[in-house]
Order: structure tokens, then sequence, then C-alpha cells
């Protein structure tokens, strides 16, 4: 006995087991007696066409019966699939989308769209500049008197007269426009709504946060904006140009020529 009371461990630690017991079994009570079971396996793709479809590629290859495991299988493998997909092309989008310009590890190498802006800049003091010669040709031909009729002569002048007229347009134009708009004076910022404020039948009802009725400074509630990912074609071809079965595949020609 005594060698007993030595051994008991629980004892030497002062703890009583049989109360353990008791509050191991009241702290799960509610788990005692609950019955655990499987939710029921519902297929992703629609059974009886999968069926169907499963039927006519399997008496190509001389096999007369598929059974319904096989359909499940294959929807849940499918299912599987599709999820994979979406989450390779989702990371790609999301690395698409990644902005680098404010972070101090990158520095930018070239600007596409600054250099697009200084051809087109060049293209429009190109196009300044004939037309500027053009202009002075054509005034040249409208001040020049020469007594023989020559056709081109008579065209260039025409062509003088019609740009002179259409340059007095554009001038009368923007006169009116200007005139127009000191007549209205300057213009006036639109006011803002008071939040808070419903207007029904054109009568203001202010809405407070007590019971009071008034108008009322209640700031709107805002609700968190959600982040949308959008996917396009380019992430897919992406896609499929890494994946190994699908690097070679027909889909991706296709896909290529669209």
């Amino acid at each position: 006995r005594d060698d007993d009371d030595i051994n008991d461990v629980a004892s030497m630690a002062g703890v009583n087991l049989n109360e353990e017991s008791a509050r191991i079994m009241a702290t799960n009570s509610d788990l005692v007696g609950t019955q655990m079971q499987s939710c029921k396996d519902e297929p992703f793709l629609a059974a009886i066409p999968l069926h169907k479809r499963l039927l006519e590629t399997a008496k190509k290859l001389g096999i007369t019966d598929v059974p319904a495991e096989v359909v499940t299988f294959i929807s849940h493998a499918t299912q599987n699939r599709l999820r994979t997909v979406i989450e390779k092309v989702t990371v790609i989008t999301q690395h698409r989308m990644e902005s680098y310009k404010d972070d101090e590890w990158y520095e930018q190498a070239t600007d596409v769209r600054a250099q697009l802006k200084f051809f087109e800049q060049l293209e429009r003091l190109e196009k300044q500049r004939k037309d500027e010669q053009e202009r002075e040709i054509l005034l040249k031909a409208a001040k020049s008197r020469s007594r023989q009729e020559d056709p081109e002569q008579a065209r260039l002048k025409q062509k003088a007269k019609e740009m002179q007229q259409q340059e007095l347009a554009q001038m009368r134009q923007r006169d009116a426009n200007l005139t127009a708009l000191a007549a209205i004076g300057p213009r006036k910022k639109r006011k803002l709504d008071t939040p808070g404020l419903l207007s029904i039948g054109g009568e203001g009802l202010g809405v407070s946060g007590g019971s009071q009725a008034g108008l009322g400074t209640a700031s709107p509630r805002q609700y968190p904006r959600q982040k949308i990912t959008r996917v396009n074609l380019r992430d897919f071809i992406f896609y499929m140009e890494q994946e190994r079965e699908m690097s070679h595949s027909l889909l991706l020609y296709r896909a290529l020529l669209k």
C-alpha cells in the first residue's frame, strides 16, 4: 500500500482524477450523444446529360455500360480541375494587375506611353507645318493677279477663298462663345445634398440620430468595397502556354487566332 501511494503520480501532484473526469464531461456535454454523419454527395455536373455523353464516348471504345459511380467521379474530377484552373488564372491576373511604380526596389526602364505621346506630338507638328505651307501657297495664289486664265490657279484661288471663309466662321463662332460665357457669368458649384436628408414630394424631412425631427447630420453608412478580379483571354492564353498538357493543344491555337 505504501508502494502504491509512492507510485501514484496523480495523487502526489494533487490531482483528483474523479473531479477531472467530471469536469471534462461537463465541458463536452454538448457533444455527448451527438450523431455525426456525412453530407449528401451532390455532383457538380448534371448527371443525366453527363451519363448520356459518357455512354456515347464509351460505345466508340466498345464499352456498353457506365456505372453511376463513374459519372459521379468524373463530375468531381471536373469540379476539381475547374477549381485549379480558376485559382491559377486568378494568380496570373493578380500578378498582371500588380503595380510596381511605388516600390522602392524597382525603377522604370521604359515608358511606352510617353514614347507614344512623343510620336503623336511629332505627327501633330508635321501636320501643322504642312498646313502652314499649304496656307502660304493658297494665300500667294489668292494675291496673284495674273491675266492669263490658268485652271490650276483658279482652283487655288477658290480653295484660298473657302479657307478664308472657314477661318472667318471659326473666329465668329469663338467670339460668340466668349460673349455667351461672359453674359452667363462665372459658373457656380453645385451644392451637395445634406446627408441624412430625405426628400419626399419635394419637402425635406431631416432624420437625426434620436427621436427628434429636424435637419440631421447622420453620416451615411459606408460599405467596404469588394475588390473585383477581372480575367481576360490573355490570362487564359498565358496559363495554357505554361501548362504541359495544353501548350500544344488545339484550344490554345484557337484562342490565339481570336
